[in-house]
This record gives C-alpha cells, sequence and structure tokens, in this order.
C-alpha cells in the first residue's frame, strides 16, 4: 500500500504541476494490477481443492498477467516539459514495481495454496506454466489488444487467435520469443524474491563454528 500510494502521490502532483493528464492510465492499470493480488489472498483462506478454489484459480490466472503488464508501460515513456524527465523516471518506475511485486507475491500466495493439495513437482509445474502463460498474456494484451474481459466478450476472436499461435507457432516467432523470455525475466525475479529471506537469515546468524571457538 505504501508503495502504491507513492506512486499515486507523485502522480497526482503531476497532474496539479503540469496541469495535464499524462500517464493517468497507471491508476486504472495498478487497480486491474492489484485483482490478482487480492483474489491470491481470497484464496488462502479456503482449506480445501474444491469448485470455488478452482474457480478463483481460473479468475486468478486470467487477470494475472495484468499486473507485469504495467511493466510494458515503459514504453510510453518520453520527456515531456514541464515535468522534469527525471520526475517521470521515478514515476513510471515505481508503477512498474507496484505491478511486479503485486503480481508476483499473488503467484506467492497461489503457490503456497497449491502446496497444501499438491505433490512439489507439480506446484512447480504450475507455477512455471502460470509464467510462461503470464507473458503470453502480457503480449497479446500490449500488441495484439486484446483485454482480460475479452474472454467474455469476445471469446471467439480470443480463441482463434491464441489457436493460430499454437497450431501455427513458426508464424509468431516474435510472439513467443517475447512469451519466452518474460517468463524467464519473471521467473528469475520471483525465485530471486523467495531466496532473499534465506539470504537474510544465514546473514544474521552466528557463525556455529565462530561460537564453538569463543566458547572454548
Amino acid at each position: 500500500m505504501l508503495s502504491i500510494a507513492f506512486t499515486m502521490t507523485l502522480l497526482l502532483v503531476r497532474f496539479f504541476y503540469s496541469s495535464t493528464r499524462d500517464y493517468s492510465f497507471y491508476g486504472w492499470n495498478t487497480f486491474l494490477a492489484a485483482i490478482p493480488y487480492i483474489i491470491s489472498t481470497q484464496l488462502l483462506k479456503l482449506n480445501k481443492m474444491h469448485l470455488p478454489a478452482l474457480l478463483l484459480l481460473a479468475v486468478w490466472l486470467v487477470f494475472f498477467p495484468n499486473a507485469p503488464y504495467i511493466i510494458t508501460d515503459l514504453l510510453h515513456y518520453e520527456e515531456r516539459q514541464p515535468v522534469p524527465f527525471w520526475y517521470d523516471i521515478l514515476l513510471v518506475i515505481s508503477a512498474a514495481w507496484n505491478g511486479l511485486i503485486l503480481g508476483l507475491v499473488s503467484l506467492m500466495n497461489v503457490e503456497n495454496f497449491l502446496a497444501r493439495h499438491l505433490k512439489p513437482v507439480w506446484v512447480k509445474l504450475c507455477v512455471f506454466t502460470s509464467l510462461l502463460l503470464c507473458g503470453y498474456g502480457v503480449f497479446i494484451g500490449r500488441f495484439l489488444r486484446f483485454n482480460s474481459w475479452h474472454i467474455l466478450t469476445s471469446p471467439r476472436d480470443l480463441a482463434y487467435s491464441s489457436a493460430h499461435h499454437v497450431l501455427l507457432p513458426q508464424r509468431y516467432s516474435k510472439l513467443w520469443v517475447f512469451t519466452i523470455l518474460f517468463a524467464l525475466l519473471l521467473s528469475i525475479i520471483y525465485f530471486t524474491l523467495k531466496k532473499l529471506p534465506l539470504v537474510s537469515e544465514r546473514e544474521t546468524k552466528p557463525d556455529r563454528k565462530s561460537s564453538l571457538h569463543k566458547k572454548g
């Protein structure tokens, strides 16, 4: 909440200072990015892998790409007077961070839920599949202009496009290269974040040999 408040404050100050609504899309995009996080917190409250849990997982997966999608909003950055360029850099980077952390924390919550009901190998497979589908969702959202709600409003168009992408991958090399690289980037960041508590714990623990030496 503090991170989001920081970005929104930067945005509001920019509105008043410049008398423009540049970058106003960050408000809506941040709201969309928060949806998978909110869904994942509700998922953690469930104790069984039943129909409500499966529905929440499905809705979470549909909205999951909306969070890291904000990273691609960096494409909108350009110097816009009278606001200093460094101010806008802080704005777009902080917004990208919000989307990234909301998405990856929601994935952590989903992984924790799945770990209660599935074997570790299946949990890992679900995590990597989610990251791959996320990369795909970001691409079709950014470059093909599909949105999460198109599953309900234009399911035929979405299914037709996705079928072409899967059945004729050689025609969509740009799509699949982006999907795989974006998924790899998210994977690196995700597993780095998961390892940080272990690094911190290891750094704060006293060295056992040194302790024994001092006692001796």
